[in-house]
């Protein structure tokens, strides 16, 4: 069986728009998963771990499957993640890792370990592309893959965006760039990006352009995991942050309503998981 996952993140709900309020657990639930999410992404660098204890009896109310984000400052601190992600049923571990060697040299055995660590719990893990980590910068990334054969990305290319400042259109070579990740990626983010900014409103006229780059990436990404991955499960998760990832007015107002965004790539990427194909069984 080969299936599309798509998940939010409770970060991206707490809160869910511009009314500032942070809804109780049980109805953050309720809410992602009446809209038709199959998950919820359980972000440890925005909360802790009573956090994600306290929602998951919810989440199991709702039938929504967890997926822990680490975001670990010590090489053994990874250990207790993912101990908890499988008592939790978490498919895999996001990890945002917060060793940052300045060599090259010096990253690998901090990849390797981990990865070691993982085998050994039973845990898979993925590597976010994400600023301030270890996968801070594109082209180090991209060395790191070469060097690791067997690490595996949750590709979140807004990071890398914003942090080359690429020029629109991109040029033929920093797309190869992008598409190489794309290839070593077994999960994908969703939110729109600019040179300049993070978080885009996805219907201003002005960003039109980003978000038909995004959905092209988006949609290259499923395509390439689908001709990898006869069976499995492919995991897209809506990550539409708060302020002041999310922009705002002078009043400190968000300029759109992310819940409602949070919808739209959801539809946007289940359509084209079906115009790739769909689900098989």
């Amino acid at each position: 069986m080969r299936r599309l996952a798509v998940y939010t993140s409770l970060w991206a709900m707490q809160p869910h728009d511009q009314t500032g309020v942070n809804l109780p657990y049980d109805q953050v639930c309720e809410m992602v998963a009446q809209a038709g999410f199959d998950g919820m992404a359980i972000d440890l660098g925005a909360s802790d771990v009573a956090v994600a204890h306290a929602v998951r009896p919810h989440m199991e109310r709702n039938a929504l499957t967890p997926l822990i984000v680490a975001f670990p400052k010590t090489i053994n601190s990874l250990e207790d993640t993912l101990h908890m992600a499988a008592d939790f049923g978490a498919p895999f571990v996001d990890v945002i890792g917060q060793v940052m060697p300045i060599t090259l040299d010096d990253m690998v055995p901090v990849i390797e370990t981990w990865m070691n660590m993982a085998s050994r719990i039973g845990v898979p893990i993925q590597f976010e592309t994400h600023r301030n980590c270890i996968t801070n910068d594109l082209y180090t990334t991209l060395q790191l893959l070469d060097r690791i054969p067997d690490m595996r990305i949750c590709a979140d290319l807004s990071h890398y965006v914003v942090d080359r400042e690429f020029w629109y259109p991109l040029s033929p070579q920093d797309m190869g760039l992008i598409s190489r990740i794309l290839q070593r990626s077994d999960s994908f983010q969703g939110r729109v990006a600019s040179r300049q900014q993070i978080q885009l409103q996805l219907d201003f006229p002005q960003h039109q352009k980003w978000v038909a780059l995004f959905k092209s990436w988006w949609r290259e990404g499923l395509s390439d995991w689908r001709t990898r991955n006869p069976t499995g499960e492919c995991m897209f998760v809506c990550e539409l942050g708060p302020p002041e990832y999310a922009m705002t007015d002078a009043q400190g107002r968000e300029m759109s309503n992310r819940w409602e965004e949070a919808q739209t790539i959801m539809r946007w990427v289940r359509d084209i998981w079906e115009e790739l194909g769909g689900d098989t069984r």
